[in-house]
């Protein structure tokens, strides 16, 4: 079988040796079942401190209040100041979802704050370090699309597009192939999960491979 291309039964078989490796770790992804279906999905929620410029999340929350000023409220009535640029805790959410169409995982993620409220794709790019975003944007594989339904769930996600996963992990397979089998999930989440900030994912790799 070419080791550069996944089918759905060997994603299947993937994640679960990522997931026995992730409950030794206690790394936090889980296999999520979609009801009435043999179909899953990998699933990581992970809630952290980012620094983010704050101001953009309470433009957000304004227009929400603009409905409410309209209807004859008092503008300074118990709003308080805009906050400044600062760290704010945030939830994320991520989803590894097998793509039949490319062949290929898809990572899927949204983020919210703690209150509920959805980030924006701004948003998401103010909470990356901004050391680290300029690197990003740079990045051949940092395609993210605008929010669109979720395979699976049928809910509003991001999504890193999967038009270059068969190109950049035919040279990782091919140069790992030849010293021993590879999990093709894993090396993937390695290098694309760091991009929107999964989580520990290369430890996994690392953890996984064998010693000596």
């Amino acid at each position: 079988m070419n080791q550069c291309v996944l089918d759905e039964q060997r994603f299947a078989e993937c994640c679960q040796l990522l997931l026995q490796q992730s409950q030794r770790l206690k790394d936090g992804w889980s296999w999520e079942s979609v009801q009435g279906s043999e179909e899953g999905y990998l699933k990581k929620t992970t809630v952290r401190s980012v620094t983010v410029d704050s101001r953009s999340l309470w433009d957000h929350c304004e227009t929400e209040n603009l409905g409410a000023e309209a209807d004859g409220g008092d503008e300074d009535d118990g709003l308080p100041s805009p906050p400044e640029s600062g760290s704010l805790v945030l939830q994320y959410e991520y989803h590894v979802v097998y793509s039949c169409s490319y062949g290929t995982p898809v990572l899927y993620f949204r983020a919210s704050s703690l209150e509920g409220r959805s980030l924006s794709l701004e948003d998401v790019w103010r909470s990356v370090h901004p050391s680290f975003r300029a690197r990003l944007q740079r990045n051949p594989l940092s395609t993210i699309s605008l929010q669109q339904e979720h395979p699976l769930l049928g809910q509003p996600f991001f999504m890193l597009h999967p038009c270059k996963t068969e190109e950049f992990m035919r040279p990782v397979l091919q140069d790992q192939h030849r010293r021993r089998p590879v999990n093709y999930v894993l090396v993937w989440l390695s290098v694309v999960g760091p991009l929107v900030g999964s989580g520990r994912s290369s430890h996994l790799f690392h953890a996984a491979a064998p010693s000596g």
